[in-house]
């Protein structure tokens, strides 16, 4: 058991979720999340155009763990 072999392997996911979509994502859950507590659109909205950022998010992801097991 070697502690260090954990502390990189973390260090290795945590550099795979920091990507441009991830960041994208976050940005964009951040924005419309703060534009819905102003009122500026609905929570009807909100939850519509964040299930579909989350959607695409997740279905990218998954694409591309499939490409990367053929």
């Amino acid at each position: 058991y070697n502690p260090y072999e954990r502390v990189n392997i973390m260090i290795k996911k945590v550099a795979k979720l920091i990507n441009v979509k991830s960041i994208v994502t976050i940005i964009l859950t951040g924005i419309f999340s703060f534009l819905s507590v102003r009122g500026d659109i609905t929570g009807e909205q909100f939850l519509m155009i964040f299930t579909t950022i989350i959607a695409f998010y997740f279905g990218t992801q998954s694409e591309k763990k499939k490409n990367e097991g053929e």
